[in-house]
């Protein structure tokens, strides 16, 4: 697929999500990995933690679960949360999903263009150095609907 970089193809790649697997979410409420994800429930995504070191614990309603392997329904789409040298490990986990999300969205200040060319040569679309609850808001998107 393509590395993203224009707002309409940004707006509709959000159109298109519908579960977000949260890699690196976090139990902070100050943190970015905790309150984007809250604000993407509340307009009708469903979200999934994934965080390793918060197993067991619950955020947004949902139990965090250690590996993206772990979540427990297919997610179109994961938003990481972890710092960019991180990035090419954790492009090998996404590389394992079976079946592939459709969108990776690397939060603001994370980027890796080895990592995001790997994801995109295998068919997925690539955000970098965004932030998925300020693209939300920007571009007037409405809530998701709950009838299907």
């Amino acid at each position: 697929m393509a590395i993203l970089t224009d707002l309409a193809d940004v707006k509709q790649a959000l159109l298109d999500s519908h579960r977000i697997a949260v890699l690196g979410a976090s139990t902070k409420p100050h943190r970015a990995g905790f309150y984007v994800p809250e604000y993407m429930q509340t307009q009708g995504y469903e979200v999934y933690p994934v965080n390793p070191l918060q197993v067991g614990k619950a955020i947004w309603g949902e139990p965090v679960v250690g590996r993206l392997s772990q979540v427990p329904t297919w997610c179109d789409t994961v938003n990481i949360y972890r710092r960019s040298e991180f990035l090419p490990g954790h492009t090998d986990e996404i590389l394992s999903l079976d079946p592939l999300p459709r969108l990776v969205f690397f939060q603001l200040l994370v980027f890796d263009p080895a990592s995001a060319a790997r994801l995109s040569a295998a068919g997925i679309d690539v955000i970098q150095n965004r932030c998925m609850y300020a693209d939300h808001q920007r571009l007037g998107l409405p809530p998701r609907s709950t009838d299907g």
